[in-house]
């Protein structure tokens, strides 16, 4: 019932910038924290960085200063701008809703396709 779609992935050189983009339901968006995920080959998802209805923000120390969540309200849709990116952020990215934020934060079992980033040296 709840779809979200992730886009803007992609491959950069290592100091370069990618825009991920990820589409919800107005409901969802508009009720809930949103955040993005990461998983690597061989490892855990991990929580990148998450938003609550009122607009506070969180991030991974490993993102800290490099990359930013925002949305668009009018377009029901949350962003993730990552700069200075290193090849170590190689993973597939993923949208989710849930609750709480940082390392209160609970995701929903909703989840998007994912976006592939692939940063190379």
């Amino acid at each position: 019932q709840v779809q979200l779609v992730e886009s803007g992935g992609g491959l950069v050189q290592a100091g370069g910038s990618l825009r991920l983009s990820c589409a919800a339901s107005e409901t969802i968006f508009r009720t809930n924290t949103m955040a993005w995920y990461r998983q690597a080959p061989g490892k855990q998802r991990e929580l990148v960085a998450d938003f609550t209805p009122f607009g506070n923000t969180n991030y991974a120390d490993s993102v800290k200063g490099r990359f930013t969540i925002s949305r668009d309200n009018a377009k029901n849709t949350v962003y993730l701008q990552m700069n200075s990116l290193k090849p170590e952020d190689t993973a597939v990215y993923y949208c989710n809703a849930g609750r709480g934020s940082g390392s209160s934060y609970r995701p929903y079992d909703y989840w998007g396709q994912g976006t592939q980033v692939t940063v190379s040296s």
